[in-house]
């Protein structure tokens, strides 16, 4: 289940459900059998609470006492946010490849699909140096139509003249102070961010303060952008976000590169952690396994 295996499809929806059957068989095949996954329309009856939504015809079958869900009940509220800047373009012209931007769509529109089933609000926020959506999150079926629109026009984005850059800090406090207290926050970038790392983590925290929980997706290519693997050659190597131009071998740069990208990810981990935020490192190369699980995971924990 990898992004290379849907490229060639244009439902997102359809998409979205391939991944989240296709995840949900395999979960149960594998070590985590028995994980419970629930897709019920009903919850148990807690006693003292009023008897006028029982399903009694449930209790007849099972002799056990639930309540009927309505639509505007739901177990979690979720903000998806996804860093739209141009670096989450990347790469853009490797062939049979998407980019950065489609992956964390896709994920996104995976999630939401689990979500739904599991009766979880879902809202939507996508920034870049502004915050260029943002949807409260609900259970209605108009309002997830409206978020796969969003996510599919992210699939169909490609590189322009126009440079994105990123406010990663900015929004993230913008976005903590906007969503339902006690939402479960899930992060998609590549944290390229104009911004100080203590600002970034800064706003990190703010997430935390504010009682949510956190999931942050850090969105790489991780055979180019962290072990930077290109070929002895002359490349040309473009900023995506300010257009910056440098000609350079990157047999002469590998190894500091790699220094510094991983002192950077090391302290972002730190920080995670001291923040008890979840870090999780989606190589858009491997299996959307490593998105589901995750939040499966934490939403277990939460629940």
């Amino acid at each position: 289940m990898r992004l290379q295996d849907f490229t060639e499809f244009d439902n997102l929806e359809f998409l979205a459900k391939q991944i989240v059957e296709g995840f949900i068989t395999g979960l149960h095949r594998s070590p985590f059998h028995g994980f419970s996954v629930e897709f019920a329309e009903n919850r148990l009856y807690n006693k003292g609470e009023s008897t006028k939504h029982i399903d009694w015809k449930l209790f007849a079958r099972t002799e056990k006492l639930f309540i009927k869900r309505y639509e505007e009940e739901t177990n979690l509220r979720c903000q998806i946010v996804i860093d739209v800047s141009s670096s989450m373009l990347f790469p853009t012209h490797e062939k049979n490849k998407a980019s950065k931007l489609a992956f964390s769509a896709l994920s996104g529109a995976a999630l939401i699909y689990l979500m739904r089933r599991q009766r979880d609000a879902v809202g939507l926020s996508l920034f870049s140096n502004q915050l260029d959506l943002h949807t409260p999150a609900k259970l209605a079926k108009v309002h997830a139509g409206l978020i796969y629109t969003a996510l599919d026009q992210l699939m169909q984005t490609r590189l322009s003249d126009s440079k994105q850059t990123t406010d990663a800090a900015q929004m993230l406090h913008q976005i903590a102070e906007s969503i339902h207290k006690r939402s479960l926050v899930i992060i998609f970038s590549d944290m390229f961010d104009r911004n100080s790392p203590e600002e970034v983590f800064s706003a990190l925290q703010h997430l935390k303060h504010n009682k949510h929980e956190v999931i942050l997706f850090h969105v790489t290519d991780k055979n180019l952008e962290q072990d930077f693997n290109f070929q002895n050659r002359p490349y040309k190597f473009i900023d995506l976000e300010s257009g910056e131009i440098l000609k350079v071998n990157p047999n002469e740069l590998r190894d500091n590169y790699r220094n510094v990208v991983n002192l950077y990810l090391k302290a972002l981990k730190l920080k995670c952690n001291q923040y008890k935020i979840d870090f999780i490192e989606a190589d858009i190369n491997k299996s959307f396994k490593e998105i589901l699980l995750p939040y499966l995971l934490k939403r277990n924990n939460l629940y």
